[in-house]
């Protein structure tokens, strides 16, 4: 009597369950990975290509000189998306300058390479170098627009970032700047595919309360109210790679302050031999000023190429996911998970980890555990996991399969309708671990009778 009673109250649960069928909509099927949440960044060429608005502002000054700190995933995607024009006279040289010493050092490999005549080439940013001619005051304050206009209108058609550089200009009336700035915005929205690359005029002796750091200081709340991209020129003057601050003590262009001395010449003193030290030919100033302005240029690039400037050692890795397919299944059916581990912020040295509990219901398809990186271990099973870094690209794909089973109960084995939950864990130690989950339904599908029911042995 009491299997009968068992039998009949499985009976209808699966009449119950095959009634629910009609109920299941596509929302139950696991989405697309393209179509994943918007925490996923996604690069396009520029970054920045849909607008040349940013999200936010970027502003590039002493802050940005420590190349350790950018990815080299990003540095490659600003080589890969950017084609700049970068209109200047002497001063504006500078950055160029400190670049091609970081092109030079052997030890680099060729990550910094550049070329100055606007080609394209592999693995090569390419910038047409004082192109077009003049800076933002020479030979008046309009004609750089102008001359910016008719470059992309016509042979510079393939830029997507342009730049320009004052000389001694940016010393001058409220007016004036406010006619750049007014030129710029115009350019932004008639060209919404190019990012316009703002910059402060260069230090002049004049010291805080100086009309020049008084009109840097108007294009710096322009570019931060606006959204703006900023190449801060006289910040990077102003202080000394550890962070001490010579504007208020009437710092020039060619490092020197009030007294007699050269904060350029007594930092390298103390710190012989130090790259950022390395002798180049900067135009009316140090070497020292011209490296970090080389520097700080490839970070800008980086960031108008999508890097978030996050520290690289702290993961963002919500953009990852887990999907199943098929998301139903039948008694012996194989299906097969989907795990990308993403780190939002670009490429992670970091040591990440990854487990995987195979649940009741499905049993792990021995050796089917794989990822694109890293290292996969299933001796555990039906736990599973992987450990690795998210270099050079910052997202792997793990994948691994499992068997729809019978479930036992008591002393019957039963094919029943089941709806499991299977949840990877990712962590990188030291930061807060996440959780992503697919849902497969097994043996959902069945719609015949009787049931498939026999004695255990």
């Amino acid at each position: 009597m009491k299997a009968q009673k068992f039998f009949g109250l499985v009976l209808v649960l699966v009449l119950l369950v095959t009634l629910s069928r009609a109920m299941v909509t596509s929302a139950s099927t696991p989405q697309d990975p393209e179509s994943l949440p918007p925490t996923t960044h996604r690069v396009s060429a520029p970054a920045r290509a849909e607008s040349s608005q940013a999200q936010q502002a970027i502003i590039i000054d002493h802050t940005c000189t420590d190349l350790s700190k950018v990815p080299e995933y990003w540095i490659e995607q600003a080589k890969a998306q950017l084609r700049l024009s970068y209109g200047h006279t002497s001063h504006g040289s500078q950055p160029v300058t400190g670049m091609e010493v970081l092109m030079a050092d052997p030890a680099n490999d060729g990550l910094y390479d550049f070329n100055k005549d606007g080609a394209i080439v592999s693995d090569t940013l390419s910038i047409a170098d004082r192109t077009p001619s003049g800076d933002l005051g020479n030979p008046d304050r309009a004609t750089w627009a102008t001359r910016t206009r008719d470059y992309l209108n016509s042979s510079g058609s393939d830029r997507n970032v342009v730049i320009w550089s004052w000389c001694g200009q940016a010393d001058t009336s409220e007016a004036n700047i406010n006619t750049y700035l007014t030129l710029m915005n115009e350019l932004e929205e008639d060209y919404p595919y190019v990012t316009f690359v703002y910059m402060t005029g260069h230090l002049n002796g004049t010291g805080v309360d100086g009309n020049l750091n008084v009109r840097n200081d108007q294009i710096r709340a322009y570019c931060i109210a606006n959204n703006k991209v900023l190449f801060d020129f006289a910040d990077i003057e102003s202080y000394d790679p550890d962070g001490n601050y010579f504007l208020d003590r009437g710092a020039n262009d060619g490092c020197y302050y009030d007294g007699g001395g050269n904060w350029a010449d007594e930092w390298c003193a103390v710190h012989p031999g130090d790259p950022l030290c390395e002798s180049c030919s900067c135009v009316h100033s140090k070497p020292l000023n011209c490296n970090l302005k080389g520097r700080a240029f490839w970070w800008m690039l980086a960031r108008i190429a999508g890097w978030e400037a996050q520290a690289p050692d702290e993961p963002d890795l919500t953009p990852s996911y887990k999907t199943v397919s098929p998301p139903f299944a039948d008694y012996g059916e194989r299906i097969v998970y989907t795990v990308a581990i993403r780190n939002g912020t670009g490429p992670l040295t970091s040591t990440v980890l990854f487990s995987d509990t195979i649940q009741d219901g499905l049993s792990y398809v021995p050796g089917t555990l794989t990822a694109t990186l890293g290292v996969v271990n299933d001796t555990a099973a039906p736990i599973l996991h992987w450990s690795g870094a998210l270099s050079p690209t910052p997202v792997v794909t793990i994948t691994y399969a499992a068997t729809v089973t019978y479930i036992t109960s008591g002393t019957i084995t039963l094919v029943l309708p089941q709806v499991i939950t299977n949840t990877a864990v990712i962590a990188a130690p030291g930061y807060e671990t996440i959780t992503r989950t697919a849902t497969v339904r097994t043996n959902w599908l069945q719609t015949y009778l009787p049931l498939v029911m026999r004695d255990s042995p």
